[in-house]
């Protein structure tokens, strides 16, 4: 991508309406502009970065054996009042009358909704387990909408749900989204922690949230501190194994956030336990029968009896984790992309455009690596040296190739590490050789 063709509008002062690292540094690099109290437009740079979270979520959902759907954005009341759950709510739901009089909402969650379609066509037991997902913009009208995408009242959210024939079952399905959730954080390059949850509104006996670590989480958590640096899965998953002894080994560490932490047991004193922030992007819940029992959702079982099946619901803040993933990784200069999600590999700065051997070398480069990768942002723009550096800094890709006068007399162009910000000053065929490297490729 030429710079130059692409829409990035920076601003060089810090929004003064922004208090955290992400939402600053999300307005600042171009990658949204407020619309409304806590509703944002994505621009360009957002946008690659919020489609490969969900591209990557999705994925897993499918490896595991979901089903992907999609659900409306509005809903009918009468659902939610089938369920009990409609004042649940109170102001948080944004209630919508259509011009004949129909009482809608615009969706929160889809619990509700997603049940309607199951009862509508499963009726037997044979047809499980299953498992619907999708990924939909959700709104919650927060009192206090603050922190950019991190608390704001319209989100993308991907949330699954599980129907099952009875509670081992459901089991299963439960096991199989919380090892999609560690793999799917993974392949993004995050370090997750499942922690026991309160259940909210959702309800259940049984949820996890799924918490990023990071010194300004709004969450505080409590963690064996060997947790931290636990490596459980490598590589891929057969979903189809017994997942039990994995899960295992996961909650068998201590793990809690502030609402199911037990003082009791484990305080500030213990060497292993320790306190810290962090940040929820991802919960899951196992909750029964809760909305299969009042809205009739029914199988015939091995028996033949009809009886309501077992539900679960799983739920990935997608627009939360772009926040999320800027609070853990960048610096004072601005952001660093892990480079699992990064919207490209490599940024060559061209620090004199319009002088031919810069332009020659730099559109070499750039050639070469859209034939090669096609992973790389050429900023052949005429901005001042300096405010091209700056730039790269704030949007944070994770090399740096700076191509100006200089380099082109000695033969030698700096290689830059975004996040160790170690410089290497390699020549033409280095430059060539370190791309094809199997490491970066």
């Amino acid at each position: 991508m030429l710079l130059s063709n692409f829409f990035l509008p920076i601003l060089k002062e810090n929004p003064k309406e922004a208090e955290i690292a992400s939402h600053i540094l999300m307005l600042r690099s171009g990658m949204i502009q407020q619309s409304s109290s806590g509703i944002y437009s994505w621009l360009p740079l957002g946008k690659i970065i919020l489609d490969k979270i969900t591209a990557i979520c999705n994925t897993e959902m499918i490896n595991a054996g979901s089903n992907e759907i999609l659900m409306p954005t509005l809903q009918s009341a009468e659902l939610w009042k089938e369920s009990g759950r409609y004042e649940d709510y109170g102001k948080e739901m944004l209630r919508i009358v259509d011009r004949n009089q129909r009482d809608l909402l615009y969706g929160p969650t889809n619990e509700e909704l997603v049940t309607e379609i199951f009862r509508t066509h499963i009726k037997s037991y044979k047809e499980l387990p299953l498992i619907l997902f999708h990924s939909q913009w959700k709104f919650r009208d927060e009192l206090r909408p603050r922190f950019g995408v991190m608390r704001g009242r319209e989100f993308l959210m991907k949330d699954a749900y599980s129907f099952d024939v009875d509670y081992v079952s459901s089991i299963i399905s439960y096991n199989k989204m919380f090892i999609a959730y560690m793999q799917l954080f993974k392949k993004m390059g995050l370090k997750a922690i499942p922690m026991k949850a309160d259940t909210g509104p959702i309800g259940g006996d049984l949820s996890h949230e799924f918490i990023i670590m990071a010194e300004t989480g709004e969450s505080e958590v409590y963690l064996e501190k060997d947790f931290i640096n636990f490596e459980g899965l490598s590589g891929n998953v057969n979903y189809n194994d017994n997942l039990q002894p994995i899960v295992d080994k996961y909650t068998s560490f201590y793990a809690a956030t502030e609402e199911k932490h037990n003082p009791e047991n484990f305080n500030n004193n213990d060497n292993h336990i320790i306190k810290a922030r962090g940040i929820e992007v991802g919960h899951i819940f196992h909750f029964g029968q809760k909305y299969s029992t009042p809205m009739n959702a029914n199988v015939n079982n091995y028996e033949g009896k009809n009886i309501p099946v077992y539900m679960g619901s799983y739920g990935v803040g997608l627009s939360r984790l772009v926040g999320a993933v800027i609070e853990a990784n960048h610096d004072k200069s601005g952001i660093i992309w892990p480079k699992e999600i990064t919207p490209w590999y490599y940024n060559i700065i061209n620090l004199k455009s319009g002088d031919d051997q810069c332009d020659k070398i730099c559109s070499d480069l750039y050639s070469y690596l859209r034939k090669n990768c096609n992973t790389v942002l050429y900023d052949d723009t005429n901005d001042r040296a300096g405010a091209k550096l700056a730039k790269a800094d704030l949007i944070g890709l994770p090399y740096q190739i700076i191509v100006g006068p200089n380099g082109i007399k000695d033969q030698l162009y700096d290689l830059k590490n975004r996040k160790s910000g170690e410089i290497h000053k390699l020549s033409y065929p280095e430059l060539l050789n370190f791309f094809n490297s199997k490491s970066l490729r």
